[in-house]
């Protein structure tokens, strides 16, 4: 079995010696690392050619900046080529730093399932632990059901994912309109052999300010609008064939429901027998029942009503 890392960097000079050093460190060494740079403009692939000594680095540089997405899905076309069905693919940040067994730990434990994904301590700019669990901190939901999933709500982190090479085929091309590819892996992984969560936690996930991906700063309607593209792109890929009969028309149901919430001020009462059946899809992030009962009474309110007499932005 190859173990295959995919890196995606831009202008990352401040932090990605440390995350090289890291992989270095593996008990289980990588056989290939995949670095695709978009575009630095800092010192970032002079960093990576330092490490080739070092390290399996095939690296691809693109000229302009185009996007983290891009890079990614650069990085997994060019793994496909290199890879058998049974071998591992783990996604890596440039700001990150890799406990020294995760390599190890996490290809032992991925078992018959399709990914695997670990926890995370967290560490701000300066290297410093500020929580111990990643999980915790962002109550993160260990298995959502795939129509859960469908509504644009993720409990995976791709810094800390695990899959094998064969979920490619399901995987590329990833859609145009996906917004976070880890989001787009683990919803193939669920029309697979799906995916399950391990407790060790196999990497210091750092946080800061020039995070390209972190807890996020969208507002309530922003959220709303991504998790509507994002079911539109699904709808439109050709996942959707695969997927169940039940989660499709799940899927044709919710994006009737977000595109209402945007078009009106409130929704008819009928829909209320599809939003208490499918609540715990709708909101899985949702615990208590009192909490679940606002979100549901919520969920009639149109984006217009919810801007002007609710303060949401």
């Amino acid at each position: 079995m190859k173990i295959c890392i995919t890196l995606a960097t831009y202008n990352g000079e401040k932090y990605l010696a440390q995350m090289l050093d890291s992989l270095v460190a593996q008990t289980r060494p990588a056989d290939v690392i995949i670095a695709v740079d978009d575009g630095s403009k800092d010192s970032t692939c002079e960093i990576l050619e330092r490490y080739k000594d070092k390290l399996p680095l095939e690296i691809t540089k693109f000229e302009k900046n185009r996007g983290h997405r891009a890079s990614f899905s650069t990085a997994l076309e060019k793994a496909s080529k290199l890879l058998a069905d049974d071998d591992l693919i783990f996604l890596a940040d440039q700001d990150d730093i890799w406990l020294p067994n995760k390599l190890e730990v996490m290809s032992q434990k991925i078992g018959d399932s399709s990914m695997t994904f670990g926890d995370a301590e967290i560490i701000d700019g300066d290297g410093v632990v500020t929580e111990s669990s990643w999980r915790k901190k962002a109550c993160i939901v260990e298995h959502l059901s795939q129509q859960a999933l469908l509504t644009g709500y993720t409990n995976v982190t791709g810094c800390m994912v695990a899959f094998k090479a064969r979920l490619l085929k399901t995987v590329l091309p990833i859609p145009q309109d996906v917004p976070v590819h880890d989001q787009w892996i683990t919803l193939c992984a669920t029309a697979e052999n799906g995916y399950r969560a391990i407790a060790d936690k196999v990497i210091q996930y750092r946080i800061h300010g020039n995070n390209a991906i972190g807890e996020g700063n969208k507002t309530w309607s922003e959220k709303l609008q991504t998790n509507l593209q994002w079911a539109k792109a699904v709808k439109g890929s050709n996942l959707f064939e695969k997927m169940p009969d039940e989660s499709c028309r799940f899927l044709d149901k919710f994006i009737q429901f977000l595109e209402l919430r945007f078009s009106h001020a409130f929704l008819s009462p009928l829909w209320f027998p599809w939003i208490l059946k499918n609540a715990r899809n709708i909101y899985p992030q949702v615990h208590s029942a009192s909490k679940m009962i606002a979100r549901i009474l919520f969920s009639f309110v149109g984006v217009s009503t919810a801007k002007k007499f609710f303060n949401k932005k």
